[in-house]
């Protein structure tokens, strides 16, 4: 992972020529950080970036504030080592930093607070693409709105997908009113079917089929929805 640091002799035995100076106080860094982790735990609250690995490899992250999975997964985003540089935002594009959105991260694969020493253990550093799976899965989450037939066919439609919801917290409070306005109505809303729904992750690669639902009254896009069933 560490690219070669020492492609050129030194002129006299000890001595770094001045070209290779800048390297090895990025190893000497990397040494440090490695040695000295500055520690995070659950519940924190910093706004400071972490740094996760990611098989043998250790990249920097965000935290999402709020995100409520308990002390075991937090919501993370990954970024170029070099944030918030240009530089380092379009070769960032290029190695796929802005491709995986926020992800489930167990927190056991998060080693601290993020320290500049950690930039050489990058994918960035020898300009590696960072791989499609790396392991977490999408930190989005969906309300699916569902009309099921009642003769135990099972047929039916998802009339309405509502997401992503960034926080658990979110979609649990438009699930709660969805089922408030369901109650005690799901078999009469539209005949022969029932009306349910469902908590889940949100479907990335679908992403145009879901409503926002951070711009819109949920209760009443499901009102349109099941008149839509009706005709």
């Amino acid at each position: 992972m560490i690219r070669c640091m020492f492609s050129r002799r030194a002129t006299t035995p000890g001595d770094v020529p001045p070209e290779d100076q800048a390297v090895v106080d990025e190893f000497r860094a990397m040494l440090t950080a490695l040695r000295n982790p500055d520690p995070w735990t659950p519940g924190t609250g910093s706004a400071r970036d972490i740094a996760v690995r990611i098989g043998p490899f250790v990249e920097r992250a965000h935290t999402r504030p709020g995100d409520d999975h308990g002390p075991d997964l937090i919501a993370v985003t990954l970024v170029h080592p070099d944030t918030p540089h240009a530089a380092a935002y379009l070769h960032g594009r290029r190695l796929g930093y802005t491709e995986h959105g926020w992800l489930r991260c167990p927190t056991h694969a998060i080693i601290g607070f993020w320290q500049p020493g950690y930039t050489l253990l990058t994918h960035a550093a020898t300009a590696l693409h960072l791989p499609d799976d790396i392991g977490m899965a999408p930190a989005h989450y969906a309300l699916y709105i569902e009309a099921r037939k009642r003769d135990d066919s099972h047929d039916g439609c998802t009339l309405l997908r509502l997401g992503p919801y960034t926080q658990t917290r979110h979609a649990q409070q438009d699930g709660d009113r969805v089922t408030a306005a369901l109650d005690g109505r799901e078999t009469t809303l539209a005949p022969g079917y029932r009306i349910s729904m469902r908590f889940g992750p949100l479907c990335v690669s679908d992403h145009q089929l879901f409503t926002d639902p951070y711009e819109t009254d949920v209760v009443a896009l499901l009102n349109i929805a099941v008149a839509d069933v009706n005709g």
